[in-house]
């Protein structure tokens, strides 16, 4: 049932209001990558000497020439590590956007979610942005310690992460706090499976950019698939202008 909720969110990506999500979200994640990688560089350079003189006055500068030839595939390797906290960044600020056009479509007959402010869903994403970069930074030691597991608990981790984040802001559009957390509670196993789905691509990269609006997508068919609420047929369904 998981996977055909999100492939009900793969099937929406030409969806307009998608596709603008989508582009504000791979600048903004180009724009961390290019950052980051400049940053990356600026460090390189106050550690490593530019050039190095071997015996017999051999100069070697290979440094500039390495980073500028390694550009493209280290931010595709950043990608990686960063894409877990943009995730958590964008659904701070484009949750609304993509669930209400994941209702438009799919669940045209239901009243008016409570609207989720951006400074709220950002406070909130900023919060567990602070959560997920330090239980990280202590799983680091395990990856360290069993390179082979690496991947695994990094998905096992971030599913964790992702799937009671994810799982609790799309609920709170239809409930209270109390609500949603009960709602998170009783659908743990889902909601971690489904987080593990979204982990798993983030560490494929140039895929992982659309790991944050499918998974914004795809908790909202999950939240209403176990909240009983089905969507109608596509010929039951009300047409829709704009």
């Amino acid at each position: 049932m998981i996977l055909s909720d999100f492939l009900k969110a793969l099937g929406q990506l030409t969806d307009g209001r998608f596709l603008g999500v989508l582009a504000a979200g791979l600048g903004l994640t180009v724009a961390l990558l290019i950052g980051f990688f400049f940053l990356f560089v600026t460090i390189i350079g106050w550690v490593v000497p530019e050039s190095f003189t071997l015996p017999w006055n051999i100069e070697i500068t290979w440094v500039d020439n390495a980073l500028t030839w390694a550009g493209v595939p280290l931010m595709l390797v950043l990608s990686v590590f960063l894409m877990v906290p943009v995730a958590s960044a964008f659904i701070g600020l484009f949750l609304e956007t993509i669930a209400a056009a994941v209702e438009r479509k799919h669940y045209p007959n239901l009243p008016p979610a409570r609207s989720i402010g951006v400074l709220e869903g950002l406070l909130d994403a900023l919060k567990f942005l602070g959560v997920l970069i330090a239980v990280n930074l202590v799983a680091l030691v395990a990856y360290l310690l069993v390179p082979p597991l690496a991947p695994f608990l990094f998905w096992i981790v971030n599913g964790v992460l992702l799937g009671r984040e994810y799982g609790q802001l799309v609920a709170l559009r239809r409930s209270d706090a109390a609500g949603a957390a009960a709602f998170r509670r009783r659908h743990r196993p889902t909601l971690f499976a489904a987080g593990v789905l979204m982990a798993v691509p983030l560490t494929i990269p140039v895929v992982n950019l659309l790991v944050p609006i499918l998974g914004v997508a795809t908790f909202t068919h999950i939240h209403h698939r176990l909240s009983g609420v089905s969507s109608p047929p596509a010929a039951a369904r009300p047409a829709r202008s704009g």
